[in-house]
């Protein structure tokens, strides 16, 4: 998979594919970014150009709310047709950027099937129109509720999106924490059972999903959304492994036979990252951290010129502080501070480097 070439822009179908087993066969993943704006799009796309690294952009429904605008009065239409720009934004740009980006939808738990329906039924619209889905793939997650439940819902949806050449994200297991409003602080712990996803439940999710479509996996091995005090939180990737072996021996499959996901990604421990890239992990989350780094960042400019935050003229000398408030300024500032934390990622990932886009590119060159 080393050699292997890709046309820089959105990933889907076979595509992705490719380049998730690029990612697992190269002991490396990719970073997986919630957006909720252009600002932040355009940092991760940047950030990903930068590194000559593929990139995840992934939306939750609060981030397809805003990005369609907070005062749009229909909740429901705004979490869709934001969601449905967020992608059209990405589709036109990314390959622009010379990178490989996959489109993805985050947490969407019993509540959210409609919105990830009315999503499928924007990417079937798509399909139709260019032969390509909208989005590469979306997550239902139903971990809240039992596995019956769970896997049949999901292969209700996948039977939609397979024919699409789309993905299904799924979630075995409670990822500790609160996202967007899934989830709860309440679970956080390291004696909670939740938090740790049994391989026989793996197992189950391969034999009843794989002959439909292709699906991916966050197993919750003790990860949490969100950054918490030391002791809260116990990785434990070793129970990737014993899922990955149980497929394995069960299917006499290659190594690693399962599409891994490691969910709650900021602030974790680089040894538990970097092992649980040995088992088949291709993408991280990371939120908490790219919102801390913005908001950072655009805190520490209003800091120092405190002045222009308060007059448009200084009322000592008479100086225009015109170029200081004008929000690219302090945008700006947030989006490098978002590209410096992924530096960071692709590091931790083993992704700097590694595009399959940019082998392209350079190939050309030469």
């Amino acid at each position: 998979m080393s050699n292997t070439i890709l046309e820089a822009g959105v990933v889907t179908g076979d595509n992705y594919k490719i380049l998730l087993e690029a990612c697992k066969d190269g002991g490396y993943a990719l970073p997986a970014v919630n957006v909720v704006g252009t600002d932040s799009i355009n940092a991760v796309m940047e950030a990903a150009a930068k590194n000559k690294s593929d990139i995840i952009i992934q939306l939750s429904n609060g981030g397809g709310q805003f990005y369609a605008g907070a005062g749009m009065p229909d909740s429901f239409e705004a979490k869709v047709l934001g969601t449905v720009s967020a992608a059209q934004h990405v589709h036109l740009l990314a390959k622009h950027y010379g990178i490989c980006v996959v489109l993805h939808t985050d947490h969407a738990n019993k509540e959210l099937i409609p919105w990830v329906e009315a999503l499928i039924t924007h990417s079937e619209r798509h399909f139709e129109c260019t032969g390509v889905p909208l989005y590469s793939s979306h997550m239902l997650d139903l971990s809240a509720d039992d596995i019956d439940f769970n896997l049949s819902e999901s292969a209700r949806l996948l039977k939609r999106m397979a024919p699409l050449g789309m993905s299904l994200e799924i979630e075995l297991g409670v990822t500790g924490g609160e996202e967007d409003g899934v989830g709860s602080d309440d679970d956080i712990g390291a004696d909670n059972p939740l938090l740790y996803t049994q391989p026989e439940d793996c197992l189950r999710a391969y034999e009843e999903l794989s002959p439909i479509g292709h699906f991916t996996l966050a197993a919750s091995f003790g990860n949490v959304h969100g950054v918490y005090k030391p002791g809260n939180v116990k990785l434990r990737p070793e129970i990737l492994k014993a899922s990955q072996e149980l497929v394995q021996k069960t299917h006499n499959t290659g190594v690693n036979p399962l599409d891994l996901v490691f969910h709650g990604g900021s602030g974790s421990d680089k040894a538990k990252i970097e092992e649980s890239l040995l088992y088949g992990v291709f993408k991280m989350n990371i939120d908490t951290d790219t919102q801390f780094a913005f908001a950072k960042a655009v805190g520490e400019y209003v800091e120092n010129n405190s002045k222009a935050f308060k007059h448009q003229i200084d009322p000592d000398d008479g100086t225009p502080y015109k170029k200081l408030y004008d929000p690219r300024k302090f945008l700006r500032a947030g989006e490098l501070s978002v590209v410096a934390r992924l530096d960071e990622a692709c590091r931790d990932l083993g992704s700097t480097g590694k595009s399959l886009a940019l082998k392209k590119s350079e190939e050309l060159a030469a």
